[in-house]
């Protein structure tokens, strides 16, 4: 019998409910060193708990997260509360010396993301932060082309995480819309920033300019009573990698007609490599410069030839799927925990997404 790894999950949404999949899905998958048993539930009430609890698969419910945090079974705590809870959440489960899993963005300020750091480094724990975008084969192809200079010298980048969830000017505020937590920017800039430093590597310069499109929104759903936003609907950068390769990167919620563009577009000086997550199954591979009659970018499409596919499926074509990089990064979460590498990215790097996305925010007029 393999040890057994008690999983404590702090919210029941969207995303809990991508993790409590991933946790139930991934020792059927992958050959993991512990065994992840989905212990306890933490929701807004003891009642939505309980409910929430049975229909993920958890044993034991709470709406409390401090018991979760501070019960002596737990061995990690997953955290998909919005952003603003972050960190007391992380800083109770890491006092009380639990793993943690948080999801992006690690915190809403510099000053926070570097206490949960430092309060991570000194506990001595395993940490990861789920930019679980990065998990895909088709990425991590794309990194070892860059790397093996396939497209020669990288010199510029192209990358866009936009989305359509509040195009609408009546979708209510939410915690995206807080002034403590919200924002397009923080929320989905820092998965298109995370995915620059995964394939270049570290961001030194960085400036922008961000715009609120929507100026008020309703309070509560179908409200007539509308209040202010404060928050960025868009922001645009400009941006330069300690490689000298220079671009822009654009953070947008409010794009009609885009439902998961999170795509980049990098030129080197022998080819570029181009990719949208809308496709996420295919990577475009440029090879040569200039023009002629069969020049261009050539579908690489996913497969058992790129791990780890061949973990969901033996023949190529079938395509993975969202949930699927969960259950990647699960998997790979384990196996940090069980004694092997962490490939990251941990709090210290997520930490430096949360470096960039305050410098551009500065920046911003």
């Amino acid at each position: 019998m393999k040890p057994e790894l008690r999983v404590g999950l702090v919210g029941s949404g969207f995303m809990g409910r991508c993790h409590a999949n991933a946790f139930r899905s991934v020792s059927g998958l992958f050959d993991l060193p512990l065994n992840p048993v989905c212990d306890m539930l933490a929701d807004i009430s003891d009642e939505m708990a309980r409910k929430n609890a049975a229909a993920l698969g958890f044993v034991r419910a709470t709406g409390n997260w401090r018991r979760l945090c501070a019960d002596p079974s737990i061995d990690l705590v997953a955290i998909t509360a919005p952003n603003a809870l972050h960190e007391p959440i992380v800083m109770a489960a890491l006092a009380a010396g639990k793993h943690v899993y948080c999801e992006k963005p690690l915190s809403t300020t510099l000053e926070s993301a570097q206490r949960m750091t430092t309060a991570a480094l000194d506990a001595g724990v395993v940490t990861m932060v789920g930019f679980n975008f990065l998990r895909n084969p088709m990425i991590r192809l794309a990194r070892e082309l860059i790397q093996a200079r396939e497209i020669g010298e990288v010199v510029a980048f192209r990358g866009r995480h936009a989305e359509n969830y509040m195009a609408d000017p009546d979708v209510p505020h939410s915690f995206r819309t807080d002034p403590e937590g919200g924002g397009a920017l923080a929320d989905i800039g820092s998965h298109i920033i995370s995915m620059a430093r995964y394939l270049l590597g570290p961001i030194t310069q960085a400036t922008g300019q961000s715009r609120t499109i929507h100026k008020t929104r309703p309070i509560t759903h179908g409200s007539a009573v509308r209040s202010p936003v404060v928050v960025d609907d868009v922001t645009y950068a400009l941006v330069e990698f300690a490689s000298g390769a220079v671009g822009t990167i654009e953070a947008n919620w409010a794009a009609s007609g885009r439902t998961m563009d999170l795509s980049w577009e990098i030129t080197g000086t022998k080819g570029a490599i181009a990719f949208s997550q809308e496709r996420m199954n295919e990577l475009r591979l440029c090879k040569g410069v200039g023009g002629g009659r069969v020049s261009g970018f050539t579908k690489i499409e996913s497969g058992p030839n790129h791990p780890p596919y061949d973990h969901f499926c033996p023949a190529p074509g079938h395509h993975l799927g969202f949930n699927d990089l969960k259950v990647i990064e699960v998997a790979q979460l384990i196996k940090a925990i069980g004694g092997g590498a962490n490939p990251g990215p941990n709090f210290q790097e997520a930490l430096e997404v949360q470096k960039v996305v305050s410098k551009i925010a500065a920046s911003c007029v």
